[in-house]
C-alpha cells in the first residue's frame, strides 16, 4: 500500500492554563484529545468542525507553529520531531490570513519565499508559479495593490515556491465573492490533477462534499467521523418528501411514521422520514390513504450539512 501523506496518531494538544487558575481551569484546555487519521496520497481531504473544535490547532501543529503535547505526526513519511526539517519541506500551509510585505511586487514575494527555502536561484519557480495563479500581469505591482482575489492566489503560490507534496489550506474561501471562490477551486483541482495532496478546511460544506474524496470531522478535540465522502452523506438517515396537493390543508398531515411534518404553505406540506425504514413511495401513499390529491412531488436527499449537524449538533 502507498504510505499516507499525513499520519496522525493520538494527537494531544493542552494548552497550560492561565496563572492562577483555579479547579478545572487549573488543568489547562484540552485542545485536541488523542487524534488518529490518515490524509491518502493524492487526495483532496477536508477537515470540518464547528469553531473551537481543534481544527486550527491541528493546522497549526502541521505547520510547526504549536508543538504537541503528546502522540506522532508524520508529514511524507518524516516525524514533525525527528526530522523537522524535511517535514517542513514537504507541506504548504496556506493560513486563513493574507501574510506577506505589501511593499514587495508578488515576483519578490515568492523570490524572497524560496531564498528562505534555501532554494538557489537559478531553480526558483516564481514565474512559472504567478502563471499557474494568473498573477504574470501583476508580476511588479506592489502586493498592496492587489485586489482580495489576487492576494488570496498569491498566498498559494506563496506556499508551493519549494514545490511542497503537501498543500495544506486554511478556510481558503472565507469571506470572498462567489466568483473568487470558484477561481480558488479551479486552481486547487488543477494542483490536485498535478499529483499534489490537498488537505482544506472550510466553513462552505457544499465544497467540501463536491471537492473532497474524504473527509474527517473533529468536534470538541475528537475524532468524530473520518469517511469518503460519500458514505459520510450516506450517514443522514432522513429525507425529506416536498407535496403540493390539490386542495388547501385544514392542518398538516400526521403519521406516527413521519419523523416530522412542516406545512409549507396553503396546499404545501414537507414530510421528513426516516429513509432506512420506509421509501418515498409509502409516504405518498399514507398521504393518498388520508384522502389528500397530490399533484408534484420532489424530493431532497441528504447533504453533508445534516450530517455535520447530526454529528456535532450544530451549523456550519
Amino acid at each position: 500500500m502507498t504510505p499516507p501523506a499525513i499520519r496522525i496518531e493520538n494527537l494531544v494538544k493542552r494548552y497550560a492554563a492561565p496563572k492562577g487558575a483555579k479547579g478545572e481551569d487549573a488543568a489547562g484546555k484540552l485542545a485536541l484529545d488523542g487524534v488518529s487519521f490518515d490524509v491518502p496520497e493524492g487526495s483532496i481531504f477536508g477537515l470540518l468542525g464547528p469553531n473551537g473544535a481543534g481544527k486550527s490547532t491541528l493546522i497549526n501543529i502541521l505547520a510547526g507553529l504549536v508543538n504537541k503535547t503528546d502522540g506522532q505526526v508524520d508529514i511524507w513519511g518524516f516525524d514533525i520531531d525527528r526530522h523537522r526539517r524535511n517535514a517542513s519541506r514537504s507541506i504548504g500551509i496556506v493560513p486563513q490570513e493574507i501574510v506577506f510585505d505589501p511593499f514587495f511586487t508578488p515576483f519578490e514575494v515568492l523570490e524572497n519565499q524560496g531564498g528562505f527555502y534555501g532554494i538557489p536561484v537559478r531553480e526558483r519557480r516564481s514565474e512559472e508559479l504567478l502563471a499557474a495563479v494568473r498573477l504574470s500581469d501583476k508580476r511588479n505591482a506592489y502586493a498592496r495593490t492587489l485586489s482580495g482575489g489576487m492576494k488570496r492566489r498569491l498566498m498559494v503560490a506563496k506556499a508551493m515556491v519549494h514545490s511542497p507534496p503537501i498543500l495544506v489550506l486554511d478556510e481558503p474561501t472565507a469571506g470572498v465573492d462567489v466568483e473568487l471562490r470558484r477561481q480558488l477551486w479551479e486552481m486547487v483541482t488543477a494542483l490536485n490533477r498535478e499529483g499534489v495532496t490537498v488537505v482544506l478546511t472550510t466553513h462552505y460544506l457544499e465544497e467540501a462534499e463536491q471537492l473532497c474524496d474524504r473527509i474527517a470531522i473533529i468536534n470538541h478535540g475528537q475524532l468524530i467521523a473520518n469517511k469518503p465522502t460519500r458514505e459520510l452523506v450516506n450517514m443522514a438517515r432522513e429525507k425529506i418528501v416536498a407535496v403540493t396537493v390539490a386542495a388547501d390543508l385544514a392542518a398538516a398531515p400526521a403519521h406516527e411514521a413521519f419523523a416530522k411534518v412542516e406545512q409549507t404553505g396553503p396546499r404545501g406540506v414537507e414530510v421528513t422520514y426516516d429513509k432506512d425504514r420506509m421509501s418515498a413511495g409509502q409516504v405518498l401513499a399514507i398521504l393518498q390513504e388520508q384522502g389528500l390529491t397530490i399533484e408534484d412531488v420532489t424530493t431532497r436527499e441528504a447533504d453533508l450539512e445534516d450530517v455535520f449537524v447530526q454529528l456535532t449538533g450544530s451549523g456550519a
